[in-house]
């Protein structure tokens, strides 16, 4: 399903910087490279990824055909249908003297038991888990691995959204989560594969290279640039401002956990300011109801800027993807919130192709028939649909009313996720509320009432226990400040060394 019929008119996906398209207008290769820190990679076949069976099949073949490796990375393998055929299909190529290794985070992993990973190890596929937790770093569990691909013997790369799971899989009662992927063939799988490895080389011993793929064994005409996301590093976010600055025409997104940072939603109201049609989709029925809602904060933002956003009614949709203009897509593991683009290790990939962007919006437009879209009260649809109409018209608009001034509430849209997460909703809520509150400045409503109820409550019986047992408070309190200060401390004189070894290695640093 495309769009190309309501697209505007365009030049060949071929261009160089002297020669800009007449979307995105001026944006060149160059600044792509900056941005992305990648250097272009040409001659490639992409194809989109959105079905959870199909992709998992396209994974499971491509291991299958492996002759001489298969890197396999993702934030959460699980121990269940799906994992475990994943598991096979590993082991059968390990136990065929293909070189397989595995690499899992420990954080998403958390639940899956010790028993899962022995029958690897005894078929010999190396497996490292990524930043178990340690005494030596206790702010190491906030950096996480949660990049998710797939490397075969440097010809075929799988980049995307899909962990291992039977929940992206689905069955006979529950369908799949929705989300999106990407299939590389072409040299930049081998950049995907050497990705992995440098992952793979900083939490463990340096494995041999393997053997790579001739590439005019396989590839097409698609230029792709490949965006590692490091702590620290901001490239996917750097990337979305420099595309929402160019974007002339639509700049579409999905995004499962948004809690956007200050620089990717200033940019996503200025595109729409500027009569950019800027839509976000989410999901209504978030499997983390907490970040749902701290998501639905921002909302009353992007919406006063012209930013339209809508919420997908189906069991979930994980798939992080942006495309603007029908020229350019990103598709990943990148979340837009600060978690994510600042502090994870990701893997995303940018492709410059006119026929992947359209099959990503249309795509998109399919999503929007299962979606409500939110709007400011009294705002009627001033924005006309783009792409299929249709489409864009059967979703309800859910008006986002206020209720007792910042307190405001999405009508039952902050009441969604499931049971137990009214809790986690109404605590979110207390923090827009709690000073307001405490200062006398407007009149609570029966919501707010309850929520500040519960935190009082909650902070009397601390205060309680407190006065009963000062000593189990404040050694525990001691015991917690005194290990941060010493693991901090000790960090702090080894920097210190290494710096002064560094001067002395590279003195000309210091002038």
């Amino acid at each position: 399903m495309t769009l190309d019929r309501h697209l505007p008119a365009r030049r060949g996906a071929q261009h160089s910087d002297s020669e800009p398209d007449g979307v995105l207008d001026g944006l060149s290769r160059t600044a792509l490279g900056r941005a992305t820190g990648s250097a272009e990679i040409p001659g490639n076949a992409v194809e989109l990824q959105f079905d959870g069976p199909a992709t998992f099949e396209a994974w499971i073949d491509a291991i299958s055909s492996a002759r001489s490796f298969v890197h396999f990375e993702n934030y959460i393998l699980r121990d269940d249908r799906v994992g475990r055929r994943f598991r096979d299909a590993l082991v059968a190529k390990a136990r065929e003297g293909v070189t397989v290794r595995v690499l899992y985070d420990w954080v998403g992993c958390w639940a899956t038991p010790r028993r899962y990973w022995k029958p690897f190890r005894e078929a010999g596929v190396q497996v490292r888990a990524f930043n178990r937790p340690s005494i030596k770093d206790p702010y190491g569990v906030f950096q996480r691995d949660h990049r998710k691909l797939v490397a075969v013997d440097g010809c075929v790369a799988f980049v995307g959204g899909f962990c291992i799971g039977a929940a992206w899989a689905g069955d006979r009662d529950n369908p799949p989560w929705r989300d999106t992927g990407v299939a590389i063939r072409g040299p930049a799988a081998t950049v995907a594969a050497t990705a992995f490895e440098r992952i793979w080389d900083e939490i463990g011993p340096i494995a041999s290279a393997p053997t790579r793929c001739e590439p005019e064994l396989a590839g097409g005409e698609t230029s792709l640039w490949i965006m590692e996301g490091e702590p620290g590093r901001t490239r996917v976010m750097r990337t979305l401002a420099l595309i929402a600055s160019h974007a002339r025409h639509r700049l579409w997104i999905t995004d499962p956990y948004f809690v956007a940072p200050r620089l990717v939603s200033e940019a996503l109201a200025a595109a729409a300011r500027d009569g950019v049609d800027v839509r976000v989709l989410l999901p209504a029925n978030n499997n983390w109801p907490l970040v749902g809602s701290l998501s639905r904060t921002g909302y009353r933002f992007l919406l006063g800027a012209g930013v339209r956003i809508f919420e997908w009614n189906g069991p979930m949709i994980h798939a992080k993807t942006s495309v603007a203009d029908g020229v350019w897509s990103r598709v990943g593991s990148s979340n837009l919130n600060s978690y994510s683009l600042l502090g994870n290790w990701e893997i995303d990939v940018g492709v410059w192709d006119e026929s992947f962007a359209g099959q990503l919006e249309g795509l998109f437009v399919a999503d929007l028939a299962s979606s409500v879209e939110i709007v400011l009260p009294k705002v009627g649809s001033s924005v006309v649909p783009v792409g299929d109409e249709k489409a864009l018209r059967a979703p309800k608009r859910t008006s986002l009313e206020p209720e007792g001034g910042l307190s405001s509430r999405l009508e039952s849209l902050m009441e969604r996720g499931g049971a137990g997460s009214i809790g986690l909703t109404h605590l979110v809520r207390a923090g827009s509320t709690f000073g307001w509150a405490l200062a006398g400045r407007r009149t609570l409503g029966r919501e707010d009432r309850t929520v500040l109820g519960t935190v009082s409550a909650v902070v009397l019986a601390t205060s309680v226990f407190a006065a009963f047992f000062p000593r189990v408070v404040g050694w525990g309190s001691a015991a917690i400040l005194g290990w941060l200060g010493v693991v901090t401390g000790v960090r702090a004189l080894l920097h210190r060394r290494h710096a002064r070894i560094e001067s002395v290695s590279h003195p000309e640093d210091e002038s």
